[in-house]
């Protein structure tokens, strides 16, 4: 059995799927862009999407039940690998003891032209 997680704080799919699933004692959270949920915009500037990234999945976590020391796994989808250090800084700021496990790639495009995404996986 599973359950769709929706977050009217974190912005809307964009398309046919769901912010997230969760099973028993798992969650997978979709893709998530830096969209300002109060503004429905994206900055320009990477630092700031990665930011609102962060914290649109805080707030996909908790609508949830989790917490950020339940990620287990992410994946972070990057437009250039120059940003690299960048989200390391933004990201490392959430998991500071707990280390997830993560893959990170440069990519040709992303929804919106985004920046940054990231996807999450979290357990109990």
């Amino acid at each position: 059995m599973h359950t769709r997680i929706h977050s009217n704080k974190a912005p809307a799919a964009l398309g046919p799927y769901s912010q997230g699933i969760r099973t028993t004692n798992r969650l997978y959270i979709s893709g998530q862009l830096g969209v300002d949920t109060a503004t429905g915009t994206m900055p320009e500037e990477f630092a700031e999407q990665a930011a609102l990234v962060m914290k649109n999945i805080g707030f996909i976590l908790d609508e949830a039940g989790f917490e950020f020391k339940d990620i287990v796994k992410t994946t972070i989808f990057l437009s250039s690998m120059n940003d690299f250090n960048v989200i390391n800084e933004i990201y490392g700021a959430y998991f500071t003891e707990h280390k997830p496990a993560r893959s990170c790639f440069e990519v040709g495009r992303l929804p919106k032209d985004a920046k940054v995404e990231i996807e999450v996986i979290a357990e109990k």
